[in-house]
This record gives structure tokens, C-alpha cells and sequence, in this order.
């Protein structure tokens, strides 16, 4: 029995609201290249199609129901509310019964309907989407991610020969689709991009593995399977089809939500959700896989746009599809490409700006942003937003933990630079020897070097501290009293450091877009497809 069998019997008949049990409206197919969706009114039922892809076999009734009550359970981990119940569709593909007596002809995923406008990918579309989605999808993947259960080394899940084997099926389903040679030749060369990469990286995905950051992920994670429900960012519909999908790498599951908001022409969303991930979890080891699994998304999402292109026949359905593959196509090619990274230092007194401006630069620029706050705390078992109780020169602001955060500043820094990526390193950085470590570093790494120094009064310095006090959601524990030992301690930027540097008086309405223009003019690769401005 092929889908289109099923489309023209058993689905169309589940068009009629005396199919089901309950009241409906006007019922809604939505349809993707392995289901269906009914949307009824208060309830949504999700019916797999008759198809076998290779990694994707739902060709038997067994299957399908199988895959319904795994869908069920693996979905209940971070979307409890909307997964109601599998359901069997019983009667005849003329007369269906949800839910029915006797025996099934077919099985449903019952979920509780959501406004569709509510998609994080409607809300991208429509102009919606905010830092605020942005920063709660960072925040509710990084919780998951740190709380889902992790493969033993002893599993199959997650070595380097099967990360290799998915990566090979995308060339293999998407060659024999393409008949245009400048297509197969870029697809070569892509292929070859990616066999090259996972020669010189597959030793650090088997470390990974040994290290724990293979999980139970969600496995398809992109701006279509994540919705604002009821004020909530909730993720859905994850791949419950295949367990090597989902058992992966975090660093392929984050790199598919950044490479969709890539895709979406949201470049400082992506960049802002990555930092924000990346503060979270601390996962920066995993920055040196991101590439690779750019590419792989990039190229998994021209797949599945190739495999709609065969099942659709209306010819202008088949060439919107195929410029979708395109545009795939486009993103792996320049995930290949790389751009020489830079490295930007600040310096500034607590509420001096620094770190508002530099996780706006980061996003806009394209860069890593490790901050001061959140990597000291790490470094001693804390939070990013818990407290430690330290004042001063004590608990983890003594001087030799003071060392010991900018070496790890440093080391970090020059491993992100390694991997071709920009770094802002945010600390207050008052001191020279500090400085001078990390122009050492530059020169270590190779790379141009840039001083942002951040001014503001001394009154505004003490009230944005005070502020952030009061309102408790920033990492800084700075308060009136450190910031007077931060000036009593500070040494001004030499001559030559002040030809390294870009002076920000963050009091300035137009400071960031000042600061955004004298950069430009320093760095050739400023991102010019970037998102609206963050202000």
C-alpha cells in the first residue's frame, strides 16, 4: 500500500468530523514526507505514511504503532502536556472510527492542538521572533540536554563510524535525486569536504563519547518542532523513528537549531542562541565538531526537501521544493568556508557595559562570548545566576582564583581561536599582566587582537550595579564595594595598548552602532546578513 493509496482513502475519509469521538471545526491536513496531521479543533492526530527511506521504516501497521507509542513517550520528556495518548483508527478506510472498538486498520498520535502561530518557525516567518524565544530555546535545550540520559561507553550509540555512516547516507540518498551536473559536482565536493573533516576529527567524536556528550537528544530539533505554548517554549515531534538519530552528539542536536536560524537569514539569533547554549552547558569543546555537523543538518534538510520533491507531482510544488534544496545545498557549501578569526578583549569596571555590549557584538559579529561571571563560577561548582557569597579579594574573587579564571579564559580562548572562530573574551581586565597574557595569546594564535575599552561615570557605574542587584537575573555579583577596589586597582592602558584599542562611552545612545562601524573597518568579515539589531 504506497501513501498516495492511503491519501485519497483512509485520510480524506478522516476529513469528516463524524470520524471522530468529539466535537470538531473545520478539520485541517497538514502533511510532511513521513505523515500526516489532522487538525481537528481542540485535538491533532499525527498518522505515519506506509514509507521505508532506509533510516526511516514505517512500510507495516506493527511498525507504525510501534513508532506511535515511542513517539508518546519520548516527547512526554519535555512536551508532557501535548502528548495525550496512540489511539487506534478502527472501522474502514470509508468509514473510519479515532478511537473506535474492534480491530485497527490504523494508529494515531493523539496530542492536544496548539495555535500554529505560535511555531517558533511561524514566528520567524511572520517577523515575531524575539531574544526572548531565542534565550528561552537556549535555556530549556541546555537544561535538557544537561538532565537526559547519557550513553555508557559500552553502547552503540555515537561512534565515530556510525556518526560517518549518516553523514554518508545523506550523499548517498541525495546523488541518484539530482540530474544537474554543477549540483552533483558541488555535492561532490561536498562529500569530500565532509569525509576530510570526519578524518581529522573523528578521534575527538570518540573522546566525546568517552567524555559523556553522547545523549538521548531530541534528534530533530529546528524552528518547525518548537512552539510558544502558553507562554512556554516547548520543543515536539522528536525523531522517535530511529534511536541512532537521537542518540547523538549535543554538539549535532545544537548545531541543527543554528544552522535553521542560518537558514531563516537570522545569523545573530543563531549566533546569540549558540552563546547562550555555550555559557550554559560550557560545552565550547564541542565548537571543534560544529562545522561538521553544520554541514550534515544543512545537508539532511536538502534531503528530506528532495524526498518531498518525489512524492509531490504539481509541477509548481516540485520547483519551490527544489530551490528549498538549493538553498540547503547553499548552507552546507559555505559551512565549509572559512573566515581568519579575531580576538577582542575588554576592559571596563563592572556596570561599565561590558558585557551587555559584548553579547551584542558577539551576535553580530559572529563570535564566541566567554564571559568572566559565568566561567569563575564554573571553574568553583557554581551556577551562572548562584550566588557564592563572595565580596572582594575573598571566596572566588581572592587573587589566585582571580589567576586561575583568566588562564582558563586564555586556554579557552586560544582553542575556540584554533577552530577558526572569533573569541570576546569579557572580563574587566584591569590589570597589565592580564592584558599583555592575552596579547601574547593573539600572537600565539596568529591572529589580530582588539581592546574594547568601556567608560561610563561613576554614578552611572553604581547605579546599573545597584540595578542589577535589585532585579537579580545577572551573573555579576559586583557590587558598590568591589567596584571601588576595581578602581583602586586599575592599570590604565599603555600608549601601545591604546593603539590596539576602541574607547565606548556606553552612556552614548549610538555607542553599539559606533562601535559597530569602527569595527567594520577593522574587520572585513563583519556579518552584513545578520539579524535586526538586538537594541
Amino acid at each position: 500500500m504506497n501513501s498516495k493509496t492511503i491519501d485519497t482513502g483512509l485520510i480524506s475519509s478522516l476529513l469528516d468530523n463524524r470520524a471522530y469521538p468529539h466535537e470538531t471545526g473545520t478539520i485541517k491536513l497538514l502533511e510532511t514526507h513521513i505523515s500526516w496531521i489532522l487538525l481537528t479543533g481542540d485535538f491533532a492526530y499525527k498518522i505515519k505514511k506506509p514509507v521505508d527511506f532506509g533510516f526511516l521504516d514505517f512500510s507495516t501497521l506493527e511498525k507504525r504503532r510501534f513508532c506511535c507509542q515511542e513517539e508518546l513517550h519520548l516527547n512526554r520528556r519535555f512536551a508532557s502536556a501535548l502528548y495525550l495518548d496512540v489511539v487506534p483508527i478502527t472501522g474502514s478506510p470509508e468509514k473510519p472510527e479515532m478511537g473506535g472498538a474492534g480491530m485497527a486498520i490504523e494508529y494515531a498520535v493523539k496530542m492536544r492542538q496548539f495555535d500554529q502561530q505560535g511555531l517558533m518557525s511561524m514566528r520567524a516567518e511572520n517577523g515575531l521572533l524575539s531574544t526572548d524565544d531565542i534565550d528561552g530555546i537556549a535555556r530549556i535545550v541546555s537544561r535538557f540536554h544537561n538532565n537526559t540520559e547519557t550513553a555508557s561507553p559500552e553502547s552503540p550509540y555515537g561512534e565515530p563510524n556510525d556518526i560517518k555512516h549518516w553523514s554518508e547516507e545523506n550523499f548517498q540518498h541525495i546523488k541518484p535525486l539530482l540530474d544537474d551536473a554543477s549540483e552533483i559536482h558541488r555535492l561532490e565536493n561536498l562529500h569530500t569536504w565532509t569525509r576530510n573533516e570526519w578524518q581529522q576529527k573523528a578521534e575527538l567524536m570518540q573522546q566525546r563519547k568517552q567524555q559523556g556528550y553522547i545523549r538521548e537528544c531530541h534528534g530533530d530539533l529546528h524552528l518547525d518542532n518548537i512552539a510558544l505554548i502558553d507562554g512556554q517554549v516547548t520543543p515536539f515531534d522528536c525523531i522517535e523513528f530511529n534511536p541512532m538519530l537521537r542518540w547523538i552528539d549535543v554538539a549535532s542536536e545544537t548545531a541543527f537549531i543554528f544552522m535553521d536560524l542560518i537558514h531563516r537569514q537570522f545569523d545573530s539569533f543563531a549566533w546569540r542562541l549558540l552563546n547562550r547554549y555555550l555559557q550554559q552547558t560550557g560545552d565550547y569543546q564541542g565548537l571543534a565538531l560544529l562545522r561538521y555537523y553544520l554541514v550534515y543538518r544543512a545537508l539532511v534538510r536538502a534531503k528530506v526537501a528532495l524526498l518531498k520533491m518525489q512524492q509531490d507531482s504539481e509541477p509548481s510544488n516540485r520547483n519551490r521544493i527544489h530551490a528549498e534544496y538549493l538553498a540547503y545545498a547553499d548552507l552546507a557549501d559555505r559551512h565549509t568556508q572559512t573566515t581568519p578569526p579575531m580576538l577582542l578583549i575588554t576592559h571596563g569596571f563592572s556596570g561599565s557595559g561590558k558585557s551587555f555590549f559584548a553579547e551584542k557584538l558577539a551576535a553580530q559579529l559572529g563570535a564566541i562570548h566567554l564571559r568572566s561571571d559565568i566561567e569563575r563560577k564554573r571553574l568553583y561548582g557554581f551556577a551562572p545566576r548562584e550566588s557564592t557569597n563572595s565580596e572582594a579579594e575573598s571566596g572566588i574573587y581572592n587573587a589566585e582564583a582571580g589567576r586561575i579564571t583568566y588562564r582558563h579564559l586564555a586556554d579557552t580562548a586560544l582553542a575556540i581561536l584554533n577552530e577558526g572562530f572569533s573569541v570576546i573574551v569579557d572580563a574587566t581586565f584591569i590589570n597589565h599582566t592580564q592584558r599583555a597574557d592575552f596579547i601574547a595569546l593573539a600572537e600565539k594564535a596568529h591572529v589580530s587582537l582588539l581592546i574594547l575599552d568601556f567608560k561610563a561615570s561613576h554614578q552611572t557605574l553604581i547605579e546599573r550595579i545597584e540595578s542589577r542587584h535589585r532585579q537579580g537575573h545577572d551573573p555579576s555579583e559586583a557590587t558598590p564595594a568591589i567596584l571601588q577596589h576595581q578602581i583602586d586597582s586599575d592599570e590604565p592602558l599603555t600608549e601601545q595598548e591604546k593603539n590596539l584599542s576602541i574607547m565606548v562611552d556606553t552612556e552614548n545612545e549610538t555607542a553599539f552602532e559606533d562601535l559597530i562601524a569602527k569595527i567594520k573597518t577593522i574587520i572585513p568579515f563583519v556579518n552584513q546578513n545578520s539579524a535586526p539589531d538586538l537594541a
